[in-house]
């Protein structure tokens, strides 16, 4: 996603139900103790201090900042927070330092103010279903699916960068849905990822994973050709093994699908 990261929350109030990386990290390392320790998040409160002091020294070999792999940003109805994570973008912006950014919040539209606005950063939202009845059992704090791409769609209509992370996408023993019904909704954004649902033994019970997800590799890289959205795969997403099930060759070429490095 890129060279440097900044995680300026210690936590995430959203609260994800499904194997969360950066929560089992946290607990295995002892920084966080328990579930209820993780979803109240604690600002790093000197933060800004230290974009004051590496962004000089940095700022010229900085391709890209991430925000954030062990948090999130715009935490729904976190102000504090997400009052932050505006302050840190319009320090970077002064030294034009690109900024990528995912959440399951809302991004403000505050990100269209001039003080704010940078035609570089990329906007980015998790987006695995439009069912509320998932959201409220696997994501049960974070902003409902609907509030996410229309705040993220304002942007787009503003000029901004915006982009949707399709993972980890649930398998039918976890939700049966169609992922066409869900890109249709995101169509109108630059980039989407597509990644399979990790760390847990429900995908692995479901005996058709491998077929199931470079189908659904394959449908995404299809929808994302149609619409000219640029598209990356995971890596792992993909099982070579099973490229050639079910489908005919022209259909296996036009994946690997689309993967390209991260």
């Amino acid at each position: 996603y890129a060279d440097y990261a900044l995680n300026h929350a210690e936590g995430c109030a959203h609260g994800c139900t499904y194997p969360c990386y950066a929560f089992v990290m946290k607990k295995r390392c002892g920084v966080i103790s328990s579930y209820k320790d993780w979803i109240q998040p604690k600002i790093v409160e000197n933060a800004l201090e230290l974009l004051d002091k590496e962004l000089p020294r940095l700022k010229n070999k900085i391709k890209q900042v991430f925000m954030c792999f062990t948090t999130d940003p715009f935490m729904y109805e976190i102000e504090e927070i997400n009052r932050l994570t505006l302050k840190i973008l319009e320090r970077l912006n002064r030294d034009k330092v690109k900024a990528i950014l995912i959440t399951k919040g809302v991004c403000t539209d505050q990100l269209t103010d001039k003080q704010l606005y940078n035609e570089q950063n990329e906007y980015g939202i998790s987006l695995v279903s439009l069912s509320e009845a998932f959201r409220e059992k696997h994501e049960p704090f974070s902003a409902p699916y609907k509030k996410r791409i229309e705040a993220l769609k304002k942007l787009h209509d503003a000029g901004l960068k915006t982009w949707v992370s399709i993972e980890p996408y649930p398998t039918p023993n976890i939700i049966r849905q169609n992922i066409r019904d869900l890109l249709e909704s995101i169509s109108f954004v630059n980039r989407i990822v597509f990644g399979k649902w990790n760390y847990s033994r429900l995908t692995t019970a479901y005996i058709h994973n491998k077929e199931f997800y470079n189908s659904m590799a394959y449908e995404v890289a299809s929808f994302c050709e149609c619409h000219a959205i640029e598209t990356h795969i995971k890596e792992g997403t993909i099982s070579p093994s099973h490229l050639g099930t079910g489908r005919s060759s022209e259909r296996v070429t036009l994946a690997n699908y689309m993967q390209a490095p991260s």
